[in-house]
């Protein structure tokens, strides 16, 4: 396996991989690698000839109030992970070669970023989108990955593909769960046991939304009333939002009809999770 730190480097290595016809997947991350991003991994070794994952806590995708700082980091364990799941190369640049002096382009994805999570954290997918179509051209990958714990991002970055024509796929893949049904997060590591303990309420509110939809209940203000009432009843959570929506547009409907995502936001002390389900309704026959 191979740590590339240089972005000139890594590009020069990906068109001679693609000069050969190599397929390459790409799994970008930040780093603290855990089941859901090996979970990744794995699947791009399978799909794939060359897999490459980037490890780059991303300074533009923060707040200037937010935790760029003491995000977890740990590049020996992310090295040794990354190559048990089946990385090739291990994409690691620093702040300076990504946002060299006099860098002052960015990308940004209307629409969908002024829902959820854009509201609360209104630059954070202008990080996101523009550090990604920095990646890809770097990689060239044909396929990158991302989780749907973070539908919203993996989203976003869909359009950004098609909207500027970029040759490569985007592939969602499942929430990864810890055994109490935790969203498995790197963020996860700021908690305490106590706070591990409580946040599987989120998963189990998301759950009971669920029963509610198939048992009848239509109306989106009483399944996200529920699921506030749910999480509010552990001491300690401040919820940011819960949205039942469209999961193409992620504009909120007020009538469950069809197929819908439920997603939410909420501080547990001062960590911030998020968690999400999409739900579909089948059609009745005839």
């Amino acid at each position: 396996m191979k740590i590339v730190k240089i972005p000139s480097k890594l590009s020069s290595l990906s068109r001679r991989m693609k000069e050969k016809g190599k397929r390459i997947g790409f799994v970008p991350t930040m780093g603290y690698l855990h089941e859901g991003h090996l979970s990744l991994i794995k699947r791009a070794r399978k799909e794939n000839e060359i897999v490459v994952v980037s490890i780059f806590v991303n300074p533009t995708q923060f707040g200037p109030r937010e935790d760029f700082k003491k995000y977890p980091r740990n590049l020996k364990q992310d090295i040794r992970l990354s190559k048990e799941a089946g990385s090739d190369i291990i994409f690691y640049p620093s702040v300076g070669s990504m946002y060299p002096k006099g860098c002052s382009t960015y990308a940004e994805t209307e629409g969908l970023s002024s829902f959820m999570c854009g509201l609360s954290r209104p630059a954070h997918f202008k990080g996101v989108t523009t550090i990604c179509t920095k990646l890809f051209n770097i990689v060239r990958p044909d396929i990158a990955y991302f989780g749907q714990k973070d539908y919203q991002q993996a989203l976003i970055i869909k359009r950004l593909a098609s909207d500027l024509n970029m040759d490569l796929k985007i592939k969602i893949l499942p929430i990864i769960r810890e055994a109490s049904g935790l969203a498995m997060s790197s963020r996860n590591n700021y908690l305490t046991l106590s706070q591990r303990n409580k946040a599987a309420i989120l998963y189990q509110s998301l759950k009971m939304a669920k029963a509610l939809i198939m048992s009848g209940e239509k109306s989106a203000s009483k399944v996200k009333s529920a699921i506030r009432r749910m999480i509010l009843k552990e001491k300690g959570f401040r919820i940011d939002y819960i949205t039942v929506a469209d999961p193409h547009t992620l504009k909120e409907t007020k009538h469950i009809s069809s197929k819908v995502l439920i997603a939410l936001a909420a501080w547990l002390g001062k960590t911030r999770l998020i968690d999400n389900i999409i739900i579909s309704l089948g059609r009745k026959k005839c």
